[in-house]
């Protein structure tokens, strides 16, 4: 996709009550029939159920700056973007006089805040000295845009009410939307997720999609709107040209949904919001191809691919109806599968703190009429742009066994130092793991990222050389990368030596294999060093469930039980328990991991073979 002319499309922008598409409540036959979906009366009960939001304070904020802690003042962000979310749909479908006044106060709260941005993301500190937000100099990060787009999809749905009830209270809204978000988004061009050069990341589309939503919906001058929607766009269109032609992405699934997600739902209001005369969007290869990204990395049942910070089982309240719609823009049977797959006539799928996925879900009526679709085919890919390999054997509702193999570097957004580590599922379940990431705080992105141990090599499936982990940086990558697929096996082989700073070593040749008529997986390594070395080499393997030594391995019943993985070892091994208190990792991986350590001696010349097979016992 590239940035049309203006002139060819803005001109073409609808009215702002007619721009996001989604009905307004006083179109009462359309919510009349919404009111009748299950999903939509599970709203409006969890409405009537809510609690009210905790209330933000100066301690909230100045807590991040103090212990390094964000998920306090981000969660009660959240709680205050999930009730309101709730309050609007009741309103709409209701028309109750204490839903209405709920988003009264919903909308005031946020008006009447210090700050929109999240306290891990202000620059106030630097720029002043002091941690508390500056008001005259709103920062335009992830959380200012959520709430401006909050605020819009609230405007537009339900401004009638607001006008009844609270006169005078939707020109607040546009005076504060256009104060810290609209006017900084176009007056500066220093953000660090803007300014020419920077990389491109999820938060350029994140943030240009909300924007654009606010300007839509919220700006009444023609030229002012133009001027911010054509900019949100060239942002987007920025992102969509830095997307590989594979389609995917480096921070992982769970990041999709904010970086691609984004910009797919985006193009879809703009081209309802000019009545469809957006330019041919819809045939951009890059797009079509990134749709088809989260289907690729399903590994079975509610588990997924977690290279870098993406969690191996993701919320489940995602904007699946917002994959449906783009898969079936691009026709792919897979995605729109995996899509409906998560369809649940009771409940609303998409997350409550995101307003306008929630209304577009609720109004969609091709989502809630789309047949179920037939189970489909497991794909074997190669994704050349991050140099990750999936490969399946013997498919069905899971596949039997999926390997997911991966070279890159370690400069990769969200990093891990991971360069040559792979995963084994088992029936759809993880069982040779990454462990993925723990709960952000103050070390997350900044110069101690690399002391949170989840992020270090030595809790991946790689080796350690010599004592040495690797080391993060652009030019710590993988060498002569092969990846191989055929009808019998996927394979990766990959040299691991330019990934660790250890001057003496030459090679670290790794291949790893499927092997499809065995429902085996097969790592071979083979190194050599210049020089002798009393250090030893060793190998990672970080599994997850009940762990079991067998003769010359070991056997691992994976997390729900069922089939058992037999890894079998060729030399000396340690097994390590680590227990798990972070509750991002908890909910995925339970109270435990454990480390499998291999030594591999201190010769300067060597190799290694683990196979991975399914066992014939069935665990509990």
């Amino acid at each position: 996709m590239t940035s049309a002319a203006p002139a060819v499309w803005w001109q073409r922008l609808v009215p702002p009550h007619r721009a996001l598409g989604v009905p307004p409540a006083t179109d009462r036959r359309t919510w009349a029939l919404v009111a009748e979906r299950p999903a939509a009366r599970a709203v409006v009960d969890a409405a009537r159920a809510a609690s009210d939001p905790r209330r933000l304070s100066a301690e909230d904020w100045l807590r991040f700056h103090r212990t390094g802690d964000r998920t306090h003042h981000e969660g009660i962000v959240a709680e205050r973007h999930a009730r309101l979310s709730l309050d609007v749909v009741a309103a709409a479908i209701t028309r109750e006089q204490g839903f209405v006044d709920a988003v009264v106060e919903g909308v005031w709260g946020w008006c009447e805040l210090s700050s929109w941005c999240w306290p891990a993301h202000d620059d106030a500190k630097a720029a002043s000295g002091s941690p508390l937000p500056d008001p005259d100099r709103p920062f335009l990060d992830l959380g200012a845009g959520e709430v401006a787009a909050q605020l819009a999809w609230t405007d537009h749905v339900v401004g009638d009410l607001l006008d009844s009830r609270a006169p005078g209270l939707r020109r607040r809204i546009r005076q504060e939307v256009r104060r810290r978000v609209t006017e900084p988004f176009v007056d500066r061009d220093d953000w660090h997720w803007w300014r020419a050069g920077a990389r491109v990341h999820n938060w350029l589309p994140w943030i240009c999609s909300n924007v654009l939503v606010a300007a839509l919906a919220l700006e009444d001058d023609v030229e002012t709107r133009a001027g911010v929607v054509v900019r949100a766009v060239d942002g987007l269109g920025r992102f969509v040209e830095a997307l590989p032609p594979d389609g995917a992405i480096d921070e992982g699934f769970g990041y999709w949904w904010n970086g691609a997600g984004r910009t797919l739902e985006a193009l879809e209001v703009l081209d309802r919001a000019v009545d469809g005369a957006l330019p041919a969007w819809t045939n951009d290869p890059r797009l079509r191809a990134t749709t088809a990204f989260p289907a690729l990395v399903h590994l079975g049942r509610d588990w997924f691919v977690n290279v870098a910070d993406s969690s191996a089982r993701p919320d489940s309240d995602l904007a699946w109806p917002s994959l449906f719609r783009a898969a079936e823009r691009f026709g792919d049977g897979a995605a729109r599968a995996l899509a409906l797959s998560h369809r649940d006539p009771h409940t609303a799928v998409s997350e409550y703190r995101r307003l306008g996925r929630l209304l577009t879900e609720l109004t969609d009526d091709g989502w809630w009429g789309a047949p179920s679709p037939e189970a489909g085919d497991w794909r074997d890919e190669w994704l050349p742009s991050i140099q990750l390999l999936v490969g399946h054997a013997e498919s069905g509702v899971a596949p039997r066994m999926t390997l997911v193999a991966k070279g890159g570097h370690n400069d990769e957004n969200h990093n891990h130092n991971d360069v040559g580590s792979f995963i084994v599922a088992l029936d759809g379940v993880p069982v040779v793991i990454d462990v993925g990431r723990p709960t952000y705080d103050a070390r997350t992105f900044g110069p101690g990222r690399y002391d949170i141990w989840t992020m270090q090599s030595a809790w991946h499936n790689v080796p350690v050389v010599r004592g040495e982990q690797q080391s993060p940086g652009a030019d710590r990558r993988a060498r002569d990368v092969r990846a191989d697929t055929t009808d019998a096996h996927v394979a990766l082989e990959l040299d691991l030596q330019q990934a660790y700073p250890c001057p003496g070593l030459l090679s670290w040749r790794r291949r790893v294999l499927l092997d499809k008529t065995e429902v085996a997986v097969r790592l071979h390594d083979r190194w050599e060093f210049a020089d002798r070395s009393s250090l030893a080499n060793r190998a990672t393997l970080v599994v997850a469930g009940a762990v079991r030594p067998v003769d010359e391995g070991i056997v691992v019943t994976p997390l729900g039980g069922g089939a058992r993985l037999r890894i079998d070892l060729d030399h000396p091994f340690q097994v390590e328990r680590k227990v798990l208190d972070d509750p991002m990792l908890t909910d995925v991986w339970g109270s435990e991991v454990h480390r499998i350590t291999i030594d591999l001696g201190c010769e300067n010349v060597g190799e290694s073979a683990v196979v991975f097979t399914v066992d014939g016992e069935v665990g509990p």
